[in-house]
């Protein structure tokens, strides 16, 4: 079963040439179908390559073959299956199945609705060719593939001047860690002569990776580093994280599925996949730990005082991130692909759980819900079941996998990032059920902003709505037990069977700390208290309290100005340069030509009376020629002066 992983990708990008053969105008029962019915296909492959590699770990392996020559150097394609990447394929194609059935009611009606599925499907080919690259090479091609499907489909509502400026500040946010991905590449590749992670990982373990120019050491901490930026950018860490809250002006979705289990996850899934070449750079990964920390917190204090349903969770996903990255960070490595696969399901389920209430009554701001409940009974009640799982209740799916991050974090010597991830962990508990009661609890805030006949239309949507949020509520449930004690810590046991690939890095366990438990439930639960005393069962008003605390209020729903800062010190200063290379350009570089021009236009000029057609004038000059050259060969050329 292993060697057909290749179709797990193929079956996506066979609906996409289809739908592309069909045309925008085919009907919106046939292409929501055949790209649902091929997607489950792959999503039913991947899960028997998932069980054939948890059987037969030796199986585990690439299949490639030549493509060019290089001089002395060949570059192969083809795919690879690994337990990190048959969990993926698992995740990605079960999330976009149910991303693609949900679509179509969601898009129903919209006049581009083959475009966008002809997006979607190429957006889960992308993903799921670069989760079974062999070499790092054939990576990066679906990498940026990746990167154009996200610009395609945040831009997908092109016509709003906001969805055409988000789809460009995402794709050019994101080349910048791209192009130190791609310089990371680069330099992994002069320093071991191969694309292959197998071979890398050979030479980082044997201490040969070497330049002319930098040492083996510094050359490995720089490679990885390089790499990281990459991570940065697709998985929306700071300070490239300014682009993934703007990308909810795509289709909800949309943001789905990039949240979920395709572009952000891409980051993720790229330091887990070179954890090796981490792991033998301690500043290397001391970088990525405190990059993950410190944006778990910075994105989850931002979240607390946002309006917009999909921004709040859009925040949430950069935290989350954050976390992932934390335990990445501090040698957690099945911690880090736990929280993965626990957030692609619960963050799926938010969104498109955002999606049914925004489909319902029209519109994102949170302050212009209220009492949709009692509309709503299935989307509130999925929605709650993914809030507690993001929140960290236990037993929901993120209790498990954040509370491992937090321990890991704690046992391995990063007090500090404990502290902000446990602040955080505080945050998103607050901020999630802030959502949910603003959403769900009471009455429509305010009347005069939410027409009374819209709410009391509202309602769920049909079936095809339903059930991917149905699924992926059981899945917020019961996840997390995969990796738990209960089981016997499943999921560590799945990951590490091909540690020895990890050059011996990647079997690190922690001991667990039921104290701690306590605590992340604990400060969960003092969360979701402080949002029900302030939304659901006011004994706070939130006005006072923002008021008391209007600086700290403003920088968080300003974003701590991240977005001034860069309009500032980036496209201000881009802005100033353009202006200054324009009046060089104008003033110098112009007037400079146009002198020249004019000084050969006057000698041209005056030469154009020399010539009066007289031979005894042309004599005369001819003689008088003569004479000077005769002069200075006498006075200066050895003369008998």
């Amino acid at each position: 079963m292993i060697a057909y992983a290749w179709l797990v990708p193929l079956l996506p990008l066979v609906a996409y040439i289809f739908l592309l053969a069909l045309g925008r105008r085919a009907p919106e029962g046939v292409v929501s179908s055949v790209s649902v019915a091929l997607t489950f296909v792959s999503f039913l492959l991947s899960a028997a390559v998932f069980v054939a590699v948890g059987s037969h770990p030796e199986a585990a392996t690439s299949y490639v073959f030549h493509w060019l020559t290089l001089g002395s150097r060949s570059l192969d394609v083809g795919f690879s299956v690994t337990h990190l990447n048959a969990l993926m394929l698992l995740v990605v194609t079960l999330v976009s199945t149910l991303v693609l059935l949900f679509s179509r009611e969601y898009m129903r009606g919209d006049e581009r609705f083959a475009v966008f599925y002809q997006y979607l499907n190429l957006f889960v080919f992308s993903m799921l060719a670069l989760v079974i690259s062999p070499n790092l090479l054939q990576l990066y091609i679906f990498w940026e593939m990746v990167g154009l499907c996200s610009y395609l489909l945040v831009g997908f509502w092109y016509f709003k001047p906001e969805a055409a400026a988000a789809a460009k500040k995402s794709f050019v946010v994101t080349r910048i860690g791209d192009a130190g991905l791609l310089a990371g590449i680069i330099l992994l590749f002069l320093a071991s002569g191969s694309f292959d992670d197998s071979t890398i990982f050979a030479k980082v373990a044997g201490h040969s990776l070497s330049l002319g120019w930098i040492s083996g050491q510094a050359l490995t901490t720089l490679a990885a580093i390089l790499v990281f930026v990459g991570a940065i950018g697709k998985s929306a860490q700071f300070p490239l994280h300014v682009w993934l809250p703007d990308a909810m002006e795509g289709p909800t979705p949309v943001s789905a599925l990039i949240h979920a289990a395709t572009m952000v996850a891409a980051g993720v899934y790229l330091v887990a996949r070179l954890f090796p070449l981490f792991a033998a750079s301690p500043a290397a990964l001391t970088t990525v730990a405190w990059i993950g920390g410190v944006t778990a917190l910075l994105a989850a204090l931002i979240a607390l005082t946002q309006r917009d349903i999909k921004r709040v969770i859009a925040y949430s996903t950069i935290s989350q991130l954050g976390y992932m990255m934390l335990a990445l960070g501090v040698g957690a490595y099945a911690y880090g692909v736990f929280h993965l696969m626990t957030h692609a399901f619960f963050k799926a389920l938010l969104f498109l759980a955002a999606g049914s209430v925004i489909h319902a009554v029209h519109t994102q701001d949170l302050f212009e819900m209220g009492g949709l409940g009692r509309r709503m009974p299935i989307t509130m009640w999925t929605f709650l079941a993914g809030a507690l799982a993001l929140a960290g209740v236990v037993p929901f799916a993120g209790f498990w996998s954040k509370d491992d991050i937090l321990n890991a974090t704690l046992q391995t010597g990063h007090p500090v990032l404990f502290v902000f991830a446990l602040v955080a962990a505080f945050c998103t508990a607050f901020y999630i059920f802030r959502v949910f009661f603003l959403t769900f609890t009471g009455e429509p805030r305010p009347a005069a902003q939410l027409q009374h006949t819209e709410w009391s239309e509202a309602g769920e949507g049909g079936p095809v709505m339903q059930v991917p949020l149905v699924v992926l509520a059981v899945l917020a449930t019961v996840a997390g037990f995969f990796n738990s004690p209960l089981n016997g810590y499943g999921l560590e046991r799945y990951l590490f069977a091909d540690a020895p690939t990890g050059a011996g890095v990647l079997g690190r366990t922690f001991p667990e700390n039921v104290g701690l438990m306590a605590v992340s439930v604990v400060v969960s639960l003092l969360g979701i208290g402080l949002a029900a005393a302030m939304y659901w069962r006011p004994v706070i008003r939130p006005a006072s309290l923002a008021n008391g605390l209007r600086l700290l209020y403003v920088v968080s729903y300003r974003k701590f100005f991240l977005d001034e800062i860069y309009g500032a010190a980036v496209v201000g200063t881009g802005r100033f340069l353009a202006a200054l290379v324009n009046a060089v350009d104008r003033y110098v570089i112009a007037v400079i030509v146009r002198a020249v021009g004019r000084i050969f236009y006057a000698a041209g000029l005056f030469l154009k009376y020399t010539q009066t057609g007289q031979i005894q004038t042309y004599g005369v000059v001819a003689g008088c020629g003569l004479l000077i050259v005769v002069v200075i060969a006498i006075f200066r050329a050895g003369g008998v002066l």
